[in-house]
Protein backbone atom coordinates (compact mmCIF):
# COMPACT_ATOMS: atom_id res chain seq x y z
CA UNK A 1 0.00 0.00 0.00
CA UNK A 2 2.81 2.45 0.81
CA UNK A 3 4.24 2.14 -2.71
CA UNK A 4 0.98 3.40 -4.18
CA UNK A 5 1.42 6.74 -2.41
CA UNK A 6 4.60 7.26 -4.42
CA UNK A 7 2.41 7.71 -7.52
CA UNK A 8 0.61 10.78 -6.14
CA UNK A 9 3.32 13.17 -7.49
CA UNK A 10 2.97 11.49 -10.92
CA UNK A 11 -0.78 12.13 -10.91
CA UNK A 12 -0.30 15.73 -9.75
CA UNK A 13 2.25 16.36 -12.51
CA UNK A 14 -0.03 14.79 -15.13
CA UNK A 15 -2.92 16.95 -13.94
CA UNK A 16 -0.74 20.07 -14.20
CA UNK A 17 0.27 19.15 -17.75
CA UNK A 18 -3.38 18.49 -18.60
CA UNK A 19 -4.36 21.85 -17.13
CA UNK A 20 -1.84 23.77 -19.20
CA UNK A 21 -2.75 21.77 -22.30
CA UNK A 22 -6.38 22.73 -21.82
CA UNK A 23 -5.58 26.41 -22.36
CA UNK A 24 -6.60 27.74 -25.74
CA UNK A 25 -4.11 29.46 -27.99
CA UNK A 26 -5.64 32.83 -27.04
CA UNK A 27 -5.22 32.14 -23.34
CA UNK A 28 -1.59 31.16 -23.81
CA UNK A 29 -0.94 34.31 -25.84
CA UNK A 30 -2.14 36.44 -22.92
CA UNK A 31 0.08 34.55 -20.43
CA UNK A 32 3.25 34.69 -22.56
CA UNK A 33 4.04 38.42 -22.04
CA UNK A 34 3.86 37.95 -18.27
CA UNK A 35 6.20 34.95 -18.44
CA UNK A 36 8.57 36.89 -20.71
CA UNK A 37 9.10 39.44 -17.94
CA UNK A 38 10.87 36.67 -16.01
CA UNK A 39 12.30 34.83 -19.03
CA UNK A 40 12.80 37.39 -21.82
CA UNK A 41 14.42 34.84 -24.15
CA UNK A 42 11.20 32.81 -24.29
CA UNK A 43 9.40 33.40 -27.60
CA UNK A 44 6.80 30.65 -27.11
CA UNK A 45 5.97 27.81 -24.73
CA UNK A 46 7.65 25.03 -26.74
CA UNK A 47 10.64 24.73 -24.34
CA UNK A 48 8.16 24.04 -21.56
CA UNK A 49 7.65 20.56 -23.01
CA UNK A 50 11.18 19.70 -21.89
CA UNK A 51 10.54 21.13 -18.43
CA UNK A 52 7.12 19.52 -17.93
CA UNK A 53 8.20 16.07 -19.06
CA UNK A 54 11.49 16.30 -17.18
CA UNK A 55 9.40 16.87 -14.05
CA UNK A 56 7.06 14.04 -15.03
CA UNK A 57 10.06 11.76 -15.59
CA UNK A 58 11.40 12.60 -12.13
CA UNK A 59 8.05 11.84 -10.49
CA UNK A 60 7.78 8.54 -12.37
CA UNK A 61 11.31 7.65 -11.24
CA UNK A 62 10.32 8.49 -7.66
CA UNK A 63 7.30 6.21 -7.97
CA UNK A 64 9.49 3.41 -9.34
CA UNK A 65 11.89 3.56 -6.43
CA UNK A 66 15.07 1.51 -6.90
CA UNK A 67 13.79 0.13 -10.20
CA UNK A 68 14.36 3.62 -11.67
CA UNK A 69 18.10 2.98 -11.31
CA UNK A 70 18.00 0.20 -13.94
CA UNK A 71 17.86 0.41 -17.71
CA UNK A 72 14.55 -1.42 -17.59
CA UNK A 73 13.21 1.22 -15.20
CA UNK A 74 14.60 3.97 -17.42
CA UNK A 75 12.83 2.56 -20.48
CA UNK A 76 9.59 2.11 -18.55
CA UNK A 77 9.84 5.69 -17.31
CA UNK A 78 10.28 7.09 -20.82
CA UNK A 79 7.51 4.83 -22.15
CA UNK A 80 5.05 6.05 -19.51
CA UNK A 81 5.92 9.68 -20.26
CA UNK A 82 5.69 9.26 -24.04
CA UNK A 83 2.36 7.46 -23.77
CA UNK A 84 1.07 10.30 -21.61
CA UNK A 85 2.50 12.74 -24.17
CA UNK A 86 0.52 10.96 -26.89
CA UNK A 87 -2.69 11.38 -24.91
CA UNK A 88 -1.77 15.02 -24.29
CA UNK A 89 -1.30 15.70 -28.00
CA UNK A 90 -4.61 13.95 -28.76
CA UNK A 91 -6.28 16.07 -26.07
CA UNK A 92 -4.91 19.26 -27.65
CA UNK A 93 -6.68 18.39 -30.90
CA UNK A 94 -9.93 19.29 -29.08
CA UNK A 95 -8.67 22.56 -27.57
CA UNK A 96 -9.44 25.76 -29.55
CA UNK A 97 -6.44 27.15 -31.45
CA UNK A 98 -4.29 24.16 -30.46
CA UNK A 99 -3.27 21.15 -32.49
CA UNK A 100 -1.27 17.97 -31.99
CA UNK A 101 2.36 18.24 -33.02
CA UNK A 102 4.76 15.28 -33.40
CA UNK A 103 7.66 17.62 -32.61
CA UNK A 104 6.08 18.35 -29.21
CA UNK A 105 6.04 14.61 -28.54
CA UNK A 106 9.75 14.46 -29.38
CA UNK A 107 10.40 17.30 -26.90
CA UNK A 108 8.37 15.40 -24.30
CA UNK A 109 10.44 12.26 -24.85
CA UNK A 110 13.71 14.19 -24.61
CA UNK A 111 12.65 15.78 -21.32
CA UNK A 112 11.60 12.42 -19.88
CA UNK A 113 14.79 10.71 -21.10
CA UNK A 114 16.93 13.47 -19.57
CA UNK A 115 15.22 12.96 -16.21
CA UNK A 116 15.64 9.20 -16.42
CA UNK A 117 19.31 9.50 -17.33
CA UNK A 118 19.89 11.92 -14.47
CA UNK A 119 18.31 9.44 -12.05
CA UNK A 120 20.46 6.61 -13.45
CA UNK A 121 23.59 8.72 -13.13
CA UNK A 122 22.83 9.81 -9.56
CA UNK A 123 22.11 6.25 -8.43
CA UNK A 124 25.31 5.00 -10.08
CA UNK A 125 27.39 7.75 -8.50
CA UNK A 126 25.86 7.08 -5.10
CA UNK A 127 26.48 3.34 -5.39
CA UNK A 128 30.06 3.89 -6.56
CA UNK A 129 30.73 6.26 -3.69
CA UNK A 130 29.26 3.91 -1.07
CA UNK A 131 31.16 0.90 -2.46
CA UNK A 132 34.46 2.80 -2.20
CA UNK A 133 33.84 3.40 1.50
CA UNK A 134 33.79 -0.34 2.15
CA UNK A 135 36.77 -1.50 0.13
CA UNK A 136 39.56 -3.24 1.93
CA UNK A 137 42.83 -1.95 0.89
Amino acid sequence: MAKRWRYIPVIVCMLAIFGFSSRSGDQLDTILPWVQKWMPWLTDFNPMHYVAYFALGLTVAFAQGRKAATWQGFLLNVLICVLYGLTDEWHQSYVPMRSPDPLDLLHDAIGAAAAGLLVLLLFRLRNRRSSRNYTIG
